[in-house]
């Protein structure tokens, strides 16, 4: 396995984290408890397209050369559910970097720029749930003894879910996709162990 495809999650984790603190630093009245990071790059906000560059675009490209160089490291003959799982978190990336290429518009949540960035969240995580659980599937079949990428592909799909669809009653929009985030970026960093 090459150096790039070990470290492209960890790049992809470092440039959101960094984007969001030092973007989010810089923005008068901005706090990381209760805005949603595309806050940050929405239209109109001072350095919006260098953060959606960093923060989403940068990240999403990393995302998805990491599950593309996965998907053509698999042997010959392996079962779909890998196939299938790798492709589905390709899209999940491609779909992450689109969430920086079509920024919201704050001033107007019922626009047809925020649907599209909608959208493209809704696709991040939508793709991500059933390929990180077809990816369990196959670690399953592959290695039933071997539990740790099982366990990670697992939770990674329920944090991923559970933070983007439930935990904002409770903990508010910003914590709950932030946390949403970390577990997708959690499972990009363990993804080359953990998908064979």
């Amino acid at each position: 396995m090459n150096r790039y495809l070990r470290h492209a999650g960890s790049a992809a984790a470092l440039s959101f984290a960094s984007a969001v603190l030092v973007f989010g630093a810089a923005l008068e009245g901005y706090s990381q408890q209760l805005h949603p990071v595309a806050l940050l790059g929405a239209a109109g906000v001072p350095r919006a397209t260098a953060f959606n560059a960093l923060a989403f675009v940068l990240p999403g490209a990393f995302a998805a050369y990491q599950a593309w160089a996965l998907r053509t490291t698999l042997p010959a003959g392996t079962p779909a559910p890998a196939r299938i799982g790798l492709q589905l978190a390709l899209l999940s990336a491609l779909a992450f970097a689109l969430q920086g290429l079509l920024p919201l518009d704050p001033s107007d949540l019922d626009a047809y720029a925020t649907r599209l960035h909608a959208t493209a969240w809704m696709l991040w995580w939508i793709a991500f749930v059933p390929g990180a659980l077809l990816l369990a599937s196959a670690a399953w079949r592959a290695r039933p003894r071997r539990v740790p990428p099982l366990v990670a592909h697992l939770v990674g799909a329920a944090a991923v879910v559970c933070f983007a669809m439930v935990a904002e009653r409770w903990l508010g929009a910003g914590i709950a996709q932030r946390l949403a985030f970390a577990a997708w970026f959690g499972w990009l960093v363990l993804a080359p162990a953990i998908a064979d």
